[in-house]
C-alpha cells in the first residue's frame, strides 16, 4: 500500500466511525460504537505517527494527494486534498494521539452515560474535521474544516443538552466563533481579490510581489497584505480564544471532561495558532498584522493568568491556562518564531490533555466533584492521578535548568521567551520588549496557580469528610456560593440525573463518598500522556528549535531574510535564559506559602472581597460587559424588529390586517343574510332597478 493511500485512509477513518456509531450506534449497541470509533482513531493514530516518523527521520518529501474536486467556479477552482508537510504531518499526530487517547479514556468516564454511541460519533466527527483543516491545500477546504470543528464543538459542549447551562455554552460558543469566522471569511475574499487563487501552493510563491500594494479606502491607502493578515487573524481569535473573544472558553467546561481536553488541548483551539503559522509568508511582509498577532497574544497570555489565579473549579483553572498558553503561541508568531509557537502548540497538547484528563480522573474519584475546596489530601487515594498531575505541572509550568533541560513545557516556553527577547533586542518586532515582559509575569502567575491547584486537590486537609462537610455548612462563605454567580453554580455542579451526567448516581446529598482510584481503561491513557510531557520537549526540540530546524521544516514554515529571531535567540544573555526559571520558583514558593505554610491564609483573604480579588474573580468582567453592549442590545434590538417591525407593520399591514379586513368586512355582509324571501326580493328587484337605469343611460349616450 502506498503511502498516499495510507495517508488518505488515516484521514478518513474518523469520519467512517463517526458515520457508524451515528447512524447505526442504536442498532449496534454501546460496545460495538466505541470500538469501531476507537479502532479507527487508533489506526489513524498509527498512520500520522508513520508519516510524521519518516518526515523527521526518513527525509520523506512534501506531496499533496487530490481526492475529488470540490468547487471549480470560474477562476474560483478547489479540490479536496490531502497536504502533507511539515506542518501537517506535526499536526496530524498532535490532533489523532490526543484524540485517540481521549476516545479511549471515555470508555471508563463516560461508562454510566446513556448516550455512548452519539457521544463518540461526535468525537470522531470533531477528530475528521480538524484533520481535514490540518491537511487542507487551500483556503476551501481549510474553512470547511474550520467549520466543521465549530460544529462539531457545539455538539460536543452542549453534549448534556437537557442541561440548561450546557446548551446556553454551547450556543456561546457557537456565535463568539461565527463573530471571528465572518473576519476569517472577509480574509479569504480579500486574499481571493489580491492574487485569483485560492491555492496554498500557487499563493506563496506571489507573496512577494504583492508587498506593498496598496487598497484605497475611506481616503486612506491600507497596506493590503496587513489588511489580508489582520481579518484571517480575527477568524484565528474566535477559535483560539483570544482576548476580546476569549469568552466562550471558559463555559466550554460544560461539556464532558474528555471534550474538554480534546478541544483545548490539540484540536480546536489550536487552529488558529497553525493557521498563522502556515500563512507566515503572508505575515512576514504584513508587519502591522504580526505587531497585532503578538500584542494580543501577550495580553491574552497575561490576562488568563490572572483569572486563573482566583478559580476555584478544577477544570476551569486548566482552562483558564489553555488560554495562557495559546496566548504565547500568538505572540511567538507575532515576533516572528514560527517555529517556536508550532513547537509549543506540540508540546503543550501531551500535557494539557494529561492535565484535563487528570482533571477528570480527580472529579471521577470524587464523585463527580469539581470544587477544589471540598477536596484535599487525595494523593494517597488517588497514587496514579497525583504523579501524573504533578507531571503535567511541572511540565507546564516550565521547570527546568538552562543548558541542562526539563519536561516539555520548558523548552518550548523558555523558547518562546527568548525569542521574544531576541526579536525586541534585533529590532525585528516593536512587540519584543513587552512579549518578553509579560510572558516573563506570566509564567510566575502560570507556576502559582498551577501548584495552587496541586496543594487544594491533593495536599491539605481533606475536606470531603464528614466533618469537614459539616463545617462548609456553617461556612458563610461557602454557603453563599461565593466560588462563582449564583448564574455559574448550576454550571460547576452537574449532579443533577437529568443531566445525563456519568456521576448522576453519585448524590453528595447522602453524605460524603470516599474517593477513589479512575479505573484503568482512563490510567493507560494518562500514563502515555505523562510520556509525552515528559519526553516530547528534549526528543524533539534539535527538530523544531534547534540544530535540524532547517532539515525538519524544509520550507513549510517561511522567514524573511532579515528574520534571524530563532537563531539569535540561542544566544541571549545568561540572565534571560535564567529569568523564566527564577520565577518559576517564585510563583510555586508564593503558592506553597499560600496553602501549605499558612493554609487557609487564601480562603480568609478571598472572603474580604477586595477590588483587586473581584476584579479577578470576575474575569475582568467582561461577560457582564459583553451582556450590556451585545446580548441585551441584539434582545434590544430583536424585540424591535419582532414586536413592532414584524408583529404590528408587516403582520398588521399584510396578512393579519388582510384576514382582520376580511372577517369585519363578512360580518357586515352576514347581517343582510336574513332568510326572508321577500328581503332577497326586493335586492333582486332593486338590482334589475339599477341594470335597467344603465341600459337605458348607455343606449342613450
Amino acid at each position: 500500500m502506498s503511502l498516499e493511500l495510507l495517508v488518505t485512509l488515516g484521514v478518513f477513518a474518523p469520519l467512517l466511525g463517526a458515520a457508524v456509531a451515528g447512524f447505526f450506534g442504536r442498532r449496534i449497541g454501546n460496545i460495538p460504537s466505541q470500538a469501531v470509533t476507537t479502532g479507527l482513531l487508533f489506526f489513524s493514530c498509527f498512520v500520522a505517527w508513520t508519516v510524521f516518523s519518516q518526515w523527521t527521520w526518513g527525509h520523506l518529501e512534501a506531496f499533496t494527494v487530490t481526492v475529488s474536486p470540490f468547487i471549480n467556479v470560474g477562476d474560483f477552482q478547489s479540490n479536496w486534498s490531502i497536504r502533507v508537510d511539515a506542518l501537517s504531518a506535526t499536526m496530524l499526530v498532535v490532533v489523532t494521539s490526543v484524540s485517540s487517547l481521549v476516545h479511549l479514556y471515555s470508555w471508563g468516564y463516560m461508562a454510566e452515560d446513556d448516550s455512548k454511541p452519539r457521544f463518540f460519533a461526535y468525537l470522531s466527527l470533531f477528530t475528521f474535521a480538524m484533520l481535514m483543516l490540518v491537511t487542507a491545500a487551500d483556503f476551501m477546504q481549510l474553512f470547511f474544516g474550520w467549520e466543521g470543528v465549530g460544529l462539531a464543538s457545539y455538539l460536543l459542549i452542549g453534549f448534556w443538552f437537557k442541561k440548561p447551562t450546557a446548551s446556553a455554552a454551547a450556543i456561546k460558543a457557537f456565535v463568539v466563533n461565527r463573530v471571528g469566522d465572518f473576519g476569517f471569511a472577509l480574509g479569504i475574499i480579500t486574499v481571493f481579490w489580491m492574487f485569483g487563487t485560492i491555492q496554498f501552493a500557487e499563493l506563496f510563491p506571489m507573496i512577494s510581489a504583492k508587498a506593498g500594494t496598496g487598497w484605497e479606502f475611506l481616503g486612506h491607502t491600507w497596506s493590503a497584505l496587513d489588511l489580508a493578515g489582520f481579518l484571517l487573524f480575527i477568524g484565528a481569535m474566535g477559535k483560539s480564544a483570544q482576548f476580546f473573544l476569549h469568552t466562550w472558553l471558559p463555559d466550554a467546561m460544560e461539556g464532558p471532561t474528555p471534550v474538554s481536553a480534546l478541544i483545548h488541548a490539540a484540536t480546536m483551539v489550536t487552529a488558529g495558532v497553525y493557521m498563522v503559522c502556515l500563512l507566515s509568508p503572508i505575515y512576514e511582509y504584513a508587519p502591522t498584522a504580526s505587531l497585532i498577532i503578538a500584542i494580543i497574544g501577550a495580553v491574552t497570555a497575561l490576562f488568563a493568568a490572572t483569572v486563573g489565579l482566583m478559580q476555584n473549579d478544577i477544570k476551569r483553572v486548566i482552562a483558564y491556562s489553555t488560554c495562557s498558553q495559546l496566548g504565547y503561541m500568538f505572540f511567538a508568531a507575532g515576533v516572528g518564531v514560527y517555529e517556536s509557537a508550532m513547537f509549543h502548540l506540540f508540546t503543550h497538547a501531551f500535557f494539557k490533555a494529561l492535565l484535563f484528563l487528570g482533571a477528570g480522573s480527580v472529579i471521577h474519584g470524587m464523585h463527580h466533584e469539581q470544587d477544589m475546596r471540598k477536596m484535599g489530601g487525595l494523593w494517597k487515594l488517588l497514587p496514579v492521578t497525583y504523579a501524573v498531575m504533578m507531571i503535567g505541572t511541572i511540565a507546564i509550568t516550565g521547570l527546568g535548568i538552562p543548558e541542562i533541560g526539563g519536561f516539555a513545557g520548558f523548552y518550548s516556553k523558555d523558547s518562546i521567551i527568548e525569542s521574544a527577547f531576541a526579536a525586541a533586542t534585533s529590532g525585528h518586532s516593536p512587540a519584543g520588549y513587552f512579549a518578553f515582559v509579560v510572558g516573563i509575569l506570566a509564567a510566575c502567575l502560570t507556576s502559582y496557580y498551577s501548584w495552587r491547584l496541586i496543594f487544594m486537590t491533593f495536599h491539605n486537609k481533606p475536606q470531603w469528610t464528614e466533618e469537614a462537610m459539616a463545617a462548609h455548612a456553617h461556612d458563610p462563605h461557602h454557603a453563599h456560593g461565593h466560588d462563582d454567580h449564583a448564574s455559574h453554580a448550576q454550571i460547576e455542579t452537574h449532579s443533577e440525573p437529568d443531566a445525563h451526567d456519568d456521576h448522576a448516581h453519585d448524590d453528595h446529598h447522602h453524605g460524603p463518598l470516599r474517593p477513589h482510584e479512575s479505573p484503568p481503561v482512563m490510567l493507560v491513557p494518562l500514563v502515555l500522556l505523562s510520556l509525552g510531557a515528559i519526553a516530547a520537549g528534549f526528543v524533539f526540540a534539535p527538530y523544531f528549535i534547534g540544530d535540524y530546524e532547517g532539515e525538519f521544516w524544509r520550507g513549510a514554515i517561511f522567514s524573511g531574510v532579515d528574520n534571524h529571531v530563532l537563531h539569535e535567540s540561542h544566544s541571549v544573555p545568561k540572565w534571560v535564559k535564567w529569568s523564566p526559571l527564577i520565577v518559576t520558583l517564585l510563583g510555586a514558593f508564593i503558592a506553597f506559602y499560600y496553602y501549605v505554610l499558612r493554609e487557609g491564609l487564601a480562603k480568609r483573604m478571598a472572603v474580604n472581597q477586595g477590588p483587586l480579588w473581584s476584579f479577578l474573580y470576575n474575569k475582568w468582567y467582561f461577560d457582564e460587559l459583553y451582556n450590556v453592549l451585545f446580548v441585551k442590545g441584539a434582545k434590544g434590538l430583536g424585540d424591535l424588529f419582532w414586536k413592532i417591525g414584524d408583529v404590528k407593520i408587516i403582520d398588521g399591514l399584510g396578512p393579519n390586517g388582510a384576514a382582520w379586513a376580511s372577517l369585519k368586512s363578512a360580518a357586515r355582509l352576514a347581517k343582510i343574510q336574513s332568510g326572508y324571501v321577500y328581503h332577497y326580493a326586493f335586492v333582486m328587484l332593486l338590482g334589475v332597478a339599477g341594470l335597467l337605469a344603465f341600459a337605458i343611460y348607455a343606449w342613450g349616450a
